[in-house]
């Protein structure tokens, strides 16, 4: 009967833990997020808030640099949907590139959001699968490219990321006709990625890309 009550409390203890962690771990990196962001806002807004009533920047709740923040997105996103913000936003991407050092990591960083996002030339365009690391072992990826090799054979330029962090993987090169098409989105294959496969749609499909889908996804690229 010991025995029995001892396993019971430490199965309720590991399941209360199980329960709790994600909330816990949740609840620490917002608290670190607000914490720093608030502290760069900070000094920034406490001169203006002193301006509308002395005294008043010391004593600004926290989060309102997260608000802050929030809003200054949102309009940045809504100036940058318009032809004006278009505009600016070319200027900016300009100027940037121009300067040493800096364009260089302006334009990786950008290259590489554009590709989570599956926007510009460079963005990933399809998630596809294919037999990897061997026969009748499924690996998914993303389609970055197609091109001819010398022999004129359609090759596919697959990335494929590492769980849980999809910012790292392997560039393959494969014959196309070896890849399959899936039903997936960017959004749904990344979320798989990073949950490790905990996350995933009820049914995935896959199919062999066919020559008119070659010539389609081609138009792509």
């Amino acid at each position: 009967m010991n025995s029995k009550i001892i396993h019971n409390i430490r199965k309720n203890i590991i399941a209360g833990l199980f329960f709790l962690l994600p909330i816990a771990i949740t609840y620490l990196v917002l608290e670190f997020l607000f914490r720093t962001i608030d502290s760069i806002i900070q000094p920034v807004i406490e001169p203006i808030f002193n301006q509308i009533r002395p005294g008043l920047g010391r004593r600004i709740p926290p989060g309102v640099g997260i608000i802050i923040l929030a809003i200054f997105i949102y309009f940045a996103g809504l100036l940058g949907s318009n032809m004006l913000g278009k505009w600016i936003g070319r200027r900016v991407h300009s100027i940037f590139l121009k300067m040493p050092l800096v364009g260089l990591i302006y334009s990786t960083v950008k290259q590489l959001i554009g590709s989570f996002s599956g926007e510009g030339a460079t963005g990933f365009k399809r998630v596809v699968m294919i037999e990897y690391p061997k026969e009748n072992c499924w690996a998914i990826g993303f389609l970055t490219n197609i091109f001819n090799d010398e022999n004129n054979i359609p090759m596919a330029t697959i990335y494929l990321p590492t769980s849980p962090a999809p910012n790292t993987g392997w560039v393959l090169f494969v014959p196309i006709h070896d890849v399959y098409d899936t039903n997936l989105n960017i959004q749904e294959a990344l979320r798989m990625v990073v949950s490790g496969g905990t996350v995933k749609p009820d049914i995935i499909k896959k199919q062999p890309i066919s020559e008119a889908n070659i010539n389609e996804l081609k138009r792509l690229f």
